[in-house]
């Protein structure tokens, strides 16, 4: 048990500036620590896990008023050209880009592009 002797000795040696013990060391922080492997059958339980798919035909932007004024007919114009690719997006992260397409009077996308599998890993 510390006498009050003790934690005089103490409050001394700070007011002098002498501290005990060393420097902490911490190793580096690498990108690629994070990655865990992750094999076929660990993977295997998120198969059946539903996830949120959207695809953005393009962006605009409008001033509040405009927006009000909207109704049914009313056309709005996007930055993308028909031509170029719609982003394809799994719960806010960009997987891949395609092209629209109609089945039996239902919109669909092919995937023409699919971005590389590091980048759609990260964030995850």
């Amino acid at each position: 048990m510390a006498t009050g002797q003790d934690y005089n000795d103490m409050d001394q040696s700070l007011e002098e500036g002498q501290v005990s013990g060393g420097t902490a060391n911490f190793p580096q922080f690498d990108e690629s620590s994070r990655r865990i492997p992750v094999s076929d059958d660990k993977i295997e339980f998120l198969k059946d896990l539903h996830l949120n798919i959207f695809i953005e035909l393009g962006r605009t932007k409008m001033q509040i008023k405009d927006i009000l004024e909207l109704e049914r007919g009313y056309v709005i114009e996007l930055d993308k050209l028909a031509s170029e690719p719609v982003d394809v997006f799994v719960n806010n992260k960009k997987i891949a880009e395609g092209e629209v397409v109609v089945i039996d009077k239902h919109f669909g996308i092919r995937i023409t592009n699919l971005i590389d599998a590091s980048e759609r890993l990260k964030g995850f």
